[in-house]
């Protein structure tokens, strides 16, 4: 959703900004518009608003058109975030024992082959909880 206003506002001020420029540029050349510093300055700043508003409204629709193919990446990236998340709380049940934690990830490994890293790290805090 975030993606859409950006570009919805984006795109009303370029339209607005294009709109204005085309004006200012055609009254001056028309004459009716007299050349000075404030209407060089002026131009200037829609010129640069303008381009400005195109390039990151174009680069938002390239970024926002390449997600999916960067959601696999942040799919793998948000599995290895959680499965840190699980042993970091594994490590701090243990009271900071990283090698009962390895012992135990392992142990559990070994009883239940062919599971996600995250599911035997689930597994021995469960069992933990279960101790308890």
């Amino acid at each position: 959703m975030g993606n859409q206003v950006v570009i919805i506002v984006g795109t009303f001020i370029l339209l607005l900004t294009g709109l204005l420029l085309g004006y200012v540029l055609s009254q001056l050349v028309l004459g009716f518009l007299g050349f000075n510093l404030l209407t060089f300055l002026g131009t200037l700043s829609l010129i640069l608003i303008f381009g400005t508003l195109y390039y990151v409204l174009f680069w938002q629709l390239r970024r926002e058109q390449s997600q999916p193919f960067n959601g696999g990446m942040s799919n793998q990236t948000d599995d290895l975030l959680y499965e840190n998340d699980l042993k970091n709380t594994l490590i701090a049940r243990l009271d900071g024992d990283i090698d009962t934690a390895e012992r135990l990830i392992e142990q559990a490994r070994q009883e239940y082959p062919g599971r996600p890293e995250a599911w035997y790290v689930e597994k021995v805090l469960n069992d933990l909880e279960g101790d308890r």
